[in-house]
């Protein structure tokens, strides 16, 4: 018996994996990474840093990638729901700047698979969240990029939290900066 379930998406390479959770009156076990399981379902990256994050309601973080040290990324959420994004930046990709959105909770266990050169964002729609991600390559701070969450180019669908507005989001100034996928297509 397998011990996850992988499905494709519609950009070759992100891939969405439920375990296979194990349950009874106690509670539940799962395992949410095991290489070998990951290997033989074609995700056979070597993860070599691990964060975590707490957001509250209503936070929007991305959309980030690294710049000359790409990562590889494998995310999940272990406390509250996010809705989470990954945007195709790989040169000559037929999918070039589309993205693709999945409901990630501690509820459904879902995680998401992300390959390099993708931009990656969420936004916390429960009261709070805490975000596990695995990366390939370690973080480096001089090389961070990012893409404009709004960009109209990208189009990302965000869904609102419950009760709140575009103008009620909270983003780092940072991410109110970066620029649209125009500008990074023709590498500025």
């Amino acid at each position: 018996m397998g011990k996850i379930t992988v499905e494709t998406c519609e950009i070759e390479g992100l891939k969405v994996i439920t375990p296979t959770v194990f349950g009874d009156e106690r509670g539940y076990f799962m395992e949410t990474y095991n290489y070998n399981d990951f290997k033989e379902e074609g995700i056979p990256e070597v993860f070599v840093q691990d964060n975590q994050s707490s957001s509250k309601k209503g936070v929007l973080r991305g959309l980030h990638f690294q710049i000359n040290f790409p990562q590889d990324k494998l995310v999940r959420v272990v406390s509250g729901e996010v809705f989470d994004v990954a945007v195709d930046l790989r040169p000559g990709s037929a999918t070039f700047g589309k993205w693709f959105g999945v409901r990630l909770s501690a509820e459904n266990k879902k995680q998401f698979f992300i390959p390099k050169n993708f931009a990656h964002g969420f936004i916390v729609l429960s009261e709070s969240a805490e975000f596990c991600y695995k990366c390939t390559d370690f973080y480096h701070p001089n090389d961070e990029g990012g893409l404009l969450w709004s960009d109209p180019d990208i189009g990302v669908d965000w869904p609102l939290p419950e009760g709140m507005t575009r103008d009620d989001l909270i983003i780092s100034d940072k991410d109110h900066l970066w620029k649209g996928i125009k500008d990074y297509s023709n590498g500025q």
